[in-house]
């Protein structure tokens, strides 16, 4: 995806002719953006998938900040402290302090799905450790509603999810994923290539039928999140946490990729390849039969000196 930003210049010729542009944007890379609003690129990233920091698209797909952006953060009151606990995601032990229960319950509150994580990483062993949102989960302890959940039995519907194994941590984060994924596409075939990337290459092949629209959709699948190396285990954990396991997901994903392709296609067609347009048939000479062998010897010098 590529986008356009505005710029203006001052610009000063030297004396060989050169010349020096005071270049003053009006948007500012995501990495400097971080620096000036005092957040590592970790918080800036939760930042901006939490919808705190508004972006922009530039060139080669790198996301921008504009200036009036940064101005309106720093001007928040508390900058730069409560922006930092805007972003703040934490792990079960902490999060569980948060909102004074046990890890125990914690960990089940998040895989019945009403604890929802927002990013997650792998630790040396590769396991999985979900994050989640500090002020969202201050917030879920804090309403009286959610009381009976934080305190006492788990309800008997609940617990019979959990003994057959139920775990929406990964699903729920998916969700969440698409979400910001679906926010920050600015092309129509962008939002189909946001949904396919949870679907594996099977399934994206059965609600997208044209291998050429498949081709297409493939230049705008977002990148995986995390730096594993291709192959790797952690790339393959994650793979695994990024594709869509249950039939329901599964479905539904194909039903809005099917709609999302079909919106895209309305917009600008897949590039195809160009029709080949077969030539002029080649034309042989025209066969005016065996060559008449050249005569040899007397006989034929005889003819020669008679015509």
């Amino acid at each position: 995806m590529s986008g356009q930003h505005t710029m203006t210049y001052d610009t000063t010729v030297t004396a060989d002719g050169g010349s020096v542009a005071g270049e003053r944007d009006t948007t500012v890379p995501a990495g400097r953006a971080a620096r000036e609003l005092g957040l590592k690129p970790s918080e800036f990233d939760l930042a901006v998938q939490l919808g705190r920091i508004r972006t922009s698209p530039g060139d080669g797909g790198r996301r921008r900040v504009a200036r009036a952006e940064i101005e309106r953060l720093r001007a928040g009151p508390g900058f730069p402290e409560a922006l930092r606990r805007s972003v703040k995601a934490v792990g079960t032990a902490e999060g569980a302090a948060l909102m004074q229960v046990t890890g125990a319950r914690f960990t089940r509150l998040a895989r019945l799905g009403v604890l929802v994580p927002v990013t997650f990483h792998l630790n040396r062993h590769r396991a999985v450790v979900w994050l989640y949102p500090a002020e969202e989960l201050e917030r879920f302890a804090a309403d009286d509603r959610n009381a009976p959940l934080l305190t006492g039995r788990t309800p008997e519907g609940l617990r019979s999810q959990l003994d057959a194994g139920v775990d929406l941590r990964p699903r729920n984060w998916r969700g969440r994923r698409l979400g910001f994924l679906l926010r920050l596409a600015d092309d129509p075939w962008a939002r189909a290539g946001a949904v396919a990337s949870l679907l594996d290459p099977l399934h994206v092949a059965q609600a997208v039928k044209d291998p050429y629209e498949r081709s297409h959709l493939n230049r705008f699948r977002p990148p995986s999140p995390g730096h594993a190396d291709p192959g790797s285990p952690a790339a393959r954990i994650t793979e695994e946490l990024m594709t869509a396991q249950d039939a329901d997901e599964i479905a539904w994903l194909q039903s809005e990729l099917t709609r999302l392709t079909a919106r895209a296609r309305n917009h600008r067609p897949a590039p195809r390849p160009a029709r080949h347009r077969p030539g002029p048939a080649h034309r042989t000479p025209r066969d005016t039969g065996p060559a008449r062998p050249a005569s040899r010897g007397l006989l034929g010098r005889w003819r020669r000196c008679t015509r």
